[in-house]
């Protein structure tokens, strides 16, 4: 007979099933709450359960052997290194005091829009604590001296010696520019003054060239 012989077949083949209820098993130990279809949730609780088994039996022994076959086969089961690390070493201890009964589904009320399906929740019932953030610690800032007192403390260690900064250091320009001799600035001619100017030579040129035929 199949008394007791119960298995949810999802409408799948088994490699399918297997690998199915891992990636949900994985998916619950990181995030801790999942939505899934009702038959997912409900083939998935006895599954994630008896992993969670495994861990509370490592974590109960001392033996370093047993601790690494309870891990190896977690990871058989659920095929993720890193889920079962994080099951091992951070959820198992919620679940010391608890002998079964783990995860919780609650139904959803309203059904998948594309096939109607019942939509439900599974979560751990015991929640991972949550580690407290360390508060920053603020360093005092230093004030810094003002400027003006550097300066007088540096004046006074050179021993109120002259100040050079602000001299006018003398420009190779200034060494070759004319000298002033203190006459005022001469107009510029204009172009008539100019055109009379030339006038008057040739006027001068041709009475020399007259003189010099008469001779």
């Amino acid at each position: 007979m199949r008394h007791r012989k119960h298995n949810h077949q999802l409408g799948v083949k088994t490699a399918h099933r297997s690998s199915l209820l891992a990636n949900l098993s994985c998916s619950l130990i990181e995030n801790g709450r999942i939505k899934t279809t009702l038959a997912k949730a409900r083939a998935l609780r006895p599954s994630i359960e008896k992993a969670i088994t495994l861990a509370k039996k490592a974590h109960a022994t001392d033996d370093a052997a047993q601790k690494v076959h309870y891990r190896r086969l977690a990871i058989a089961r659920l095929r993720s290194k890193a889920a079962v690390k994080k099951l091992f070493d951070e959820l198992a201890e919620q679940f010391v005091t608890r002998n079964g009964g783990y995860t919780r589904i609650y139904k959803l009320a309203l059904p998948r829009l594309g096939d109607a399906a019942e939509m439900a929740l599974i979560e751990f019932v015991e929640e991972a604590p949550k580690k407290k953030a360390k508060k920053k610690k603020v360093a005092a800032k230093k004030v810094k001296p003002s400027t003006k007192n550097s300066e007088d403390e540096d004046s006074k260690s050179i021993g109120d010696k002259p100040d050079t900064s602000d001299a006018v250091v003398d420009k190779p320009e200034a060494s070759l520019a004319k000298v002033d001799t203190g006459e005022a600035p001469k107009p510029a001619k204009t172009k008539k003054e100019l055109k009379q100017k030339d006038s008057s030579e040739s006027e001068d040129s041709n009475i020399v060239e007259e003189k010099k035929e008469e001779k």
